[in-house]
């Protein structure tokens, strides 16, 4: 599994490169602008990630809007079949973000602090783990 894991606090991008590096090449950008940058770099040389946590609130571009780009990018590739799983990871609870994301076509909403069982949980449901 490719992954790659974007926010600004560097205690969450370490929890979770720990967490998914143990199941593959794992990744890291700080802020929206970044990961659409990666993903798009990605893209373009044919190794697509299988997966991206997505924090919200961020500098330069916050998660929400990266989450758009990001399905924009794919849908002008042709990637409707299969498209990278997006799980927010976020401390923003408020139904308004909650809403929005999955109207941005994310798969999964967790909460900070993000616990590796319930992040095992997803993997394993969207079937990105066995």
């Amino acid at each position: 599994m490719k992954s790659l894991v974007v926010d600004d606090d560097f205690a969450n991008r370490l929890l979770l490169n720990t967490f998914l590096g143990r199941y593959g090449e794992c990744h890291i950008a700080v802020n929206g602008r970044e990961a659409v940058e990666a993903f798009r770099n990605a893209l373009n040389m044919g190794k697509r990630y299988d997966l991206i946590c997505l924090d919200i609130m961020m500098p330069e571009m916050d998660g929400q809007t990266a989450l758009h780009e990001i399905r924009e990018l794919e849908a002008n590739a042709g990637f409707f079949a299969n498209p990278v799983k997006v799980f927010m990871t976020t401390a923003l609870d408020d139904d308004e973000n909650v809403v929005e994301a999955f109207q941005g076509l994310c798969d999964a909403y967790l909460l900070k602090p993000i616990k590796p069982p319930r992040l095992l949980e997803e993997l394993k449901a969207f079937g990105l783990v066995s």
